[in-house]
């Protein structure tokens, strides 16, 4: 863990970080290093990991996201995708829990739930009934995490059932991040699955908010699009 944090160090760039705490509305705490040097480091760390035992693993990981730096975070997430074929029930438990814990921005979010849960789901599909209780979560995080954890099935036109009852337990949020997650999901079901999208969104127009709907209109032909967004 300290070789990590020194190479995240001897990396950070002031200025960068200063634009980085400008790009994101919530507070966050960043080294200053782009994203391609993160994840040369998550690379050079997974050389070391795949080699220790579970529990030391986790400690590791445990120990970057208390420090509560942005990068260090992202490094968590790079690192764990790399163990996506073994990330089971166990590991499910674990990622929401750092969602509970250490996820307080979309770009942690993102990466802990659009590989790490997914991944989890695509090993064992009975976890999605676990999502729509995160709906009702009084963290935004965990509640766009319910949209955003199915974005991979979403693109493999998978799990449409589901997807239609996480984002329509969602439809009313107020919070824009959720409503971004949202429309980020419905916007990757539609290439596989236009028609159930389209149908499930036949009730939605006149009711659903404005930045759902435009958002998950981008992936549409021209006329699917102006059928959704007409007032």
């Amino acid at each position: 863990m300290k070789t990590t944090r020194a190479q995240l160090e001897a990396a950070a760039d002031p200025e960068f970080a200063s634009g980085v705490r400008r790009f994101f509305k919530e507070p966050v705490q960043p080294h200053g290093v782009p994203a391609p040097q993160v994840r040369e480091v998550a690379r050079l760390a997974y050389r070391e990991l795949k080699q220790w035992p579970v529990a030391e693993r986790d400690r590791y990981v445990t120990e970057l996201w208390n420090s509560g730096v942005l990068e260090e975070g992202s490094v968590v997430c790079y690192v764990y995708r790399r163990f996506a074929k073994s990330c089971d029930r166990c590991e499910f438990v674990m990622f929401e829990q750092w969602l509970d814990r250490y996820v307080k921005n979309w770009g942690h979010c993102d990466g802990v739930s659009t590989w790490l849960i997914a991944a989890s789901i695509a090993n064992r599909p009975e976890l999605m009934s676990r999502l729509a209780r995160w709906t009702r979560s009084k963290n935004r995080w965990k509640r766009r995490a319910a949209a955003v954890s199915l974005i991979q099935e979403a693109k493999q036109g998978r799990s449409t059932e589901t997807i239609f009852e996480i984002c329509g337990l969602l439809r009313d949020d107020t919070d824009d991040m959720v409503r971004k997650g949202v429309g980020w999901l419905l916007k990757e079901t539609y290439p596989k699955r236009p028609r159930e999208l389209l149908g499930f969104l036949d009730d939605w127009r006149p009711r659903a908010p404005r930045l759902v709907l435009r958002l998950a209109a981008e992936k549409m032909t021209d006329k699917d699009r102006q059928w959704l967004l007409k007032k």
